[in-house]
């Protein structure tokens, strides 16, 4: 073994010595269990302009660009992760998730 070797694997270890799992360690996912992140549940978007935002008051309906039988979307710190459908629950509303984004959309959805 050489010293260009000897850095490598002597870098890899050290690496592991600091808490890096290795292949046969876990990860200890306890740790961020206790983490908040705010989770927003998109419904629908309409643009208006600030005349027609002035007139509204309560009872005024907005339309928004979803229609009722539309998914609605699920964000997790700004990030989609998530689609579901709106239930009710005990008179409170609720989301059914019905489609887990995967790790791979996600990732392209960051650049």
């Amino acid at each position: 073994m050489n010293e260009t070797d000897n850095k490598k694997s002597g870098n890899k270890l050290a690496t592991q010595a600091a808490g890096e799992p290795g292949i046969n360690q876990k990860y200890d996912i306890d740790l961020i269990l206790d983490i908040p992140l705010d989770v927003r549940v998109e419904l629908g978007q309409v643009k208006m302009i600030v005349n027609d935002l002035l007139q509204l008051g309560q009872g005024s309906i907005v339309e928004l660009n979803k229609h009722i039988s539309e998914q609605v979307d699920v964000f997790i710190s700004d990030k989609l992760i998530a689609r579901g459908e709106v239930v009710v629950v005990e008179e409170k509303l609720g989301i059914r998730l019905t489609d887990i984004i995967s790790p791979t959309e996600r990732v392209k959805s960051l650049v």
